[in-house]
């Protein structure tokens, strides 16, 4: 008998660390498929400044948005920064902002243009040296007209996806979109605003993205988020404008004027003005050149040679190389060769500033010199600001640019993945369903990332209302506002647009 209970206890030890695995087994299961739990940071600090002239008292809130899946599981904090007059007034215009990328942070435009406080760089396309940067007063914000709402998307800023969260749901035109309309509902909810006159803008990919956004709002559901204004600050809508791809005889187009306006800064051409220079450019790349290129391999003989003397006229390149390049010069090679006598490159987001490459030889820069002479400072800013001031906690870093482009699904209604990309339309819609829905578009002369040209061809096109679009140019390129004076005329050109709702 005593042996018999041995034989049982001895099975029972043998068994009990199965049982315990079986528990632990179990336990581990039910913790991974209980839906993460995340608590949300908000942070609030009352401030006061004079933009526009007027002394203004006003809410700082950076926070998140938690954005939920179908089945109630947090995946994305989205980080917002919101500036609000007091005493809040549920009837003032409100504006939506974001940056580009399809990674970037709303640093720039915060930073740089409308944020109550600014970074201040030099003005006339030198880099922004070592640090320490200074933070200064902006009166160029807009909180005298408008209350402003700077939105981060995933994979920018602060923002990030939240446990098994797929990427592929939120990275791509349409999927972004979606997010950052409900971002936008969500803001307007909590925050008493659905009455509020509403403007939305971006800068660069941030205008693709202010056109799927009011596709979104206005044109896909029936519960409308109807806007007063979309705001585009260095547009691309039109992707085939600026495809410098061999076969794509566009983009040569769109990109002379911009070219010609570079070749006047730096000497290499010459006009009464740029603004009649670059009109004198329009008028001939949509002309005499886009006929020429039409004819491919058929344009012989004088015909030309005079295209090829003109061409040389207003883009500062011998007519030996442009012979050499078939008459089609792609930006990347007129960046290296329009100073290559000087041992001088320019940039593409700003065409003023010129860098050293290092040698001369190439057939395009080594990098972008009206980029790395500013992007320090910028990050410098906004985590400045962010952290110390406002007081937002966290480790994650500010993703500046971030990594997500790569991953980003570009098509649209369901179309073949080669076809170049436009939701040009779908701001032509927006506008036809609502009379009262205007649309600003602020360009630089000296942008190549966005040309000028490009953004007018895609706005011309049929069924976009032509008397509801006010365009602005400025003496700079992608980021305009780095130069103080095209600062102060965006500020006030916007500020004019939303006033005149």
């Amino acid at each position: 008998m005593k042996s018999g209970l041995s034989l049982i206890a001895l099975a029972l030890a043998v068994a009990a660390p199965s049982i315990t695995y079986a528990q632990d087994a179990s336990a581990d299961k039910a913790k991974a498929e209980k839906p993460v739990e995340y608590e949300p940071q908000v942070r609030t600090t009352k401030l006061s400044g004079t933009f526009g002239g007027q002394r203004i008292n006003y809410a700082a809130t950076i926070g998140e948005t938690i954005i939920k899946n179908k089945d109630g599981v947090p995946e994305v904090a989205v980080v917002t920064t919101s500036y609000v007059k007091e005493p809040r007034d549920p009837n003032r215009p409100v504006t939506f902002l974001f940056n580009g990328g399809p990674g970037s942070g709303t640093v720039w435009l915060m930073m740089g243009a409308f944020g109550p406080k600014r970074v201040a760089i030099p003005s006339d396309a030198r880099d922004d040296g070592a640090p320490p940067y200074p933070l200064v007063d902006n009166p160029d914000a807009l909180l005298d007209v408008t209350d402003v709402v700077f939105i981060d998307p995933p994979g920018t800023g602060f923002s990030h996806l939240i446990g098994k969260a797929d990427p592929k749901d939120y990275y791509g035109v349409t999927q972004d979109a979606k997010l950052v309309a409900e971002v936008i509902r969500l803001w307007l909810n909590n925050n008493g605003r659905w009455n509020s006159p509403k403007f939305l803008g971006g800068e660069s990919y941030g205008t693709t993205r202010s056109a799927a956004v009011a596709n979104q709002l206005m044109n896909v559901t029936y519960n409308d988020v109807a806007l007063n204004g979309i705001i585009l600050i260095s547009t691309v809508l039109d992707f085939a404008a600026g495809a410098d791809t061999p076969g794509n005889e566009l983009s040569y187009i769109t990109n002379l004027p911009s070219m010609a306006a570079t070749a006047m800064f730096h000497g290499k051409a010459s006009g009464s003005s740029t603004e009649a220079f670059v009109e004198e450019a329009r008028q001939w790349a949509i002309g005499p050149y886009a006929s020429a290129l039409l004819k491919g391999q058929k344009l012989q003989g004088e015909e030309r040679a005079a295209i090829r003397r003109d061409l040389a006229r207003f883009t500062g390149l011998s007519e030996t190389y442009l012979e050499s390049a078939d008459l089609r010069v792609t930006p990347g090679r007129f960046y290296k060769e329009l100073l290559r006598d000087r041992g001088l490159t320019v940039g593409r987001l700003d065409s003023r500033y010129t860098g050293k490459d290092y040698d001369s030889a190439g057939e395009e820069p080594d990098n972008d010199p009206s980029f790395y002479g500013i992007d320090a400072s910028y990050t410098a800013a906004i985590n400045s600001w962010s952290r110390d001031v406002l007081g937002f906690k966290t480790d994650r870093e500010y993703q500046s640019i971030g990594g997500i482009g790569g991953q980003w699904d570009w098509r649209i209604g369901g179309r073949d993945t080669n076809a170049y990309m436009n939701v040009t339309p779908y701001i032509g819609q927006a506008m036809r369903e609502n009379s009262g829905l205007r649309v600003f578009v602020g360009q630089g002369y000296y942008d190549f990332a966005t040309p000028f040209f490009a953004a007018e061809y895609a706005l011309s096109r049929t069924g976009i209302p032509q008397d509801r679009i006010e365009y602005r140019y400025y003496g700079a390129g992608h980021m305009m506002y780095i130069r103080d004076e095209d600062r102060h005329k965006l500020s006030a050109d916007i500020r004019a647009f939303i006033r005149a709702r």
